[in-house]
């Protein structure tokens, strides 16, 4: 792996599941980023204990605490900016997110279909799942976008398709996506990360 490690910000809403998969794909030398700040929109997110454990700068940040979505990412990016990240990965962050004009880098997101299906407002965990299964889908999978001023919208940076199976419910489907998430996140961050680095 390369000494020089691109620096990353993780903003998340959640339980942190795709956090704890970059970590261990950082730990493990698969994955040649340095999470240098966490941001999630609940201060109940368990994302921020697996944060806080590795020694992650974290910050919370509630939406119906500011009065515009610009005002909720003004806040979020004047915190960030110290930090400095060269890439920003959105791993379950249910609030709007708006690119700060100080980002040179990347920001993605990683969304729980085959975009552009099942993608927009409103579709996010489960129910992204349900309807896949009730639209009668034969198969599904998980989609890495580039981040840009509409949900689930920017351009494409990879895919992985799952098959939906006869008896799936929500919560198998689930499960056999987020599987191929935690393979396709680090894998295209990974050449997020090379670009970076040779653009520098």
């Amino acid at each position: 792996m390369n000494g020089h490690r691109i620096r990353a910000a993780v903003l998340l809403s959640g339980g942190g599941r795709t956090l704890a998969n970059l970590l261990e794909e950082i730990a493990a030398g698969r994955l040649d980023l340095r999470i240098a700040a966490v941001v999630a929109s609940r201060p109940q997110a368990g994302g921020l204990d697996i944060a806080r454990e590795a020694g992650i700068p974290t910050a919370v940040f509630r939406r119906r605490d500011y009065p515009t979505t610009a005002a909720h990412n003004e806040a979020i990016n004047a915190w960030l900016q110290p930090h400095d990240p060269q890439l920003i990965i959105l791993a379950g962050y249910l609030c709007f997110y708006q690119r700060p004009d100080w980002c040179g880098g990347y920001v993605v997101n990683i969304h729980p279909a085959l975009l552009p299906r099942f993608g927009g407002k409103g579709f996010y965990g489960d129910r992204v799942h349900r309807a896949v299964l009730e639209a009668g889908e034969s198969e599904s999978g998980c989609t890495v976008h580039l981040v840009d001023d509409q949900y689930d919208h920017g351009r494409i940076l990879g895919q992985q398709k799952v098959p939906v199976l006869p008896g799936d419910d929500v919560h198998s489907l689930a499960a056999r996506v987020f599987a191929a998430e935690c393979e396709l996140y680090p894998r295209v961050l990974g050449r997020l990360a090379e670009d970076l680095r040779h653009g520098d």
